[in-house]
């Protein structure tokens, strides 16, 4: 998943900020019960202000990243 979430941050720079915490340190373990997300990985979309636009589990469907920055 690494690789597609790589190449989605340099396709989309500019337009879009991605965050990636590890649940398996301090600040991701902290975070986890805040945000709700159980399963690895667990990708969170937010506007500008910060509201939650949508969230998927497991796998991520890049056109679906790409149509939300349009």
């Amino acid at each position: 998943m690494k690789p597609v979430v790589d190449g989605l941050e340099q396709e989309l720079e500019g337009q879009l900020l991605i965050i990636r915490l590890n649940i398996q340190e301090s600040v991701g373990r902290e975070l986890a019960p805040v945000y709700g997300f159980e399963y690895t990985p667990t990708f969170i979309f937010f506007d500008a202000q910060g509201n939650e636009l949508w969230r998927e589990v497991g796998g991520l469907d890049t056109e679906r990243v790409r149509q939300s920055v349009k």
